[in-house]
């Protein structure tokens, strides 16, 4: 479990980056930060692994504050994906997923066991263990870096906008990879993107955030579409447009299921 309790972030030049946020990641769910660029989730995500501290207040993992760990040690303990794949680049990709059960003294024949069992898990062929960085696709980096960050099973997995760098269809296959290895490893995520439709695929738990952090409405996907806490979430999550504006009409004796652009999205069934 991650807990923020009234974490506030300021910069020099008076910039407020985090105001008073105070919120809690459940154990073994995806909770996901959503909100504008600049409007203070990436920061909160590096305050769990002490990447940033934060100004006043307190982040804590299972009930200890992150304050009290080393942090070096604790960067080690936690799995970390971001936008770019932050892979080096004069290191193959065996060499990437290796680095923190290296650092960790992980022994190199159970490295080299555990990073062909994550390779087939994240969906990489064994023949790109020996390749760098530059002669992989931008699906097969990110994957590279979901792989580094389970190789030493972490019970917690912080992800920055992980796929955001990658076309639409490879993230789509991304994203599901994402919900069938949560399902089997039950890790605790606290999940960044700008994009509110990821969001609500991906989480158990939405925290729809404005400048400085502040919560708008936290709750789960279903909560948030049936009931938007005000005029801005309704607008956010697009609940009067598209693909969430569904309603039901009657055609050719059946009733079908219409979106806000008037396609059709499906046909009730009657069971």
């Amino acid at each position: 479990m991650i807990q923020f309790s009234s974490v506030r972030k300021e910069y020099s030049g008076d910039t407020v980056a985090v105001e008073d946020f105070t919120m809690t990641a459940p154990t073994g769910s995806v909770t996901v930060l959503v909100g504008s660029s600049g409007c203070g989730k990436t920061t909160l995500l590096r305050m769990v692994n002490r990447m940033v501290d934060p100004t006043s207040g307190v982040v804590s993992i299972d009930g200890t504050s992150v304050a009290e760990r080393d942090p070096v040690g604790l960067r080690r303990s936690i799995g970390y994906v971001m936008q770019s794949g932050g892979l080096l680049p004069h290191k193959t990709v065996a060499e990437n997923i290796d680095t923190v059960a290296a650092l960790r003294g992980v022994p190199k024949l159970e490295r080299d066991g555990r990073r062909e069992e994550l390779m087939a898990t994240v969906g990489l062929a064994s023949e790109l263990a020996d390749r760098y960085p530059a002669q992989l696709s931008g699906g097969q980096q990110q994957r590279v870096g979901v792989a580094r960050a389970l190789a030493v099973d972490p019970n917690i997995l912080l992800m920055d906008e992980p796929f955001g760098a990658v076309d639409p269809l490879v993230r789509s296959d991304l994203q599901q990879e994402l919900l069938a290895l949560q399902k089997t490893l039950a890790k605790t995520v606290l999940f960044v993107t700008h994009d509110i439709d990821e969001a609500f695929l991906l989480g158990d738990y939405v925290a729809i955030l404005e400048e400085g952090a502040r919560i708008v409405q936290h709750g789960t996907p279903e909560e948030i579409v049936a009931k938007p806490a005000n005029d801005f979430v309704e607008a956010f999550i697009g609940a009067d447009r598209g693909a969430r504006a569904l309603r039901i009409e009657e055609r050719s004796g059946q009733k079908i299921v219409v979106d806000g652009t008037g396609r059709v999205a499906g046909r009730l069934s009657e069971s």
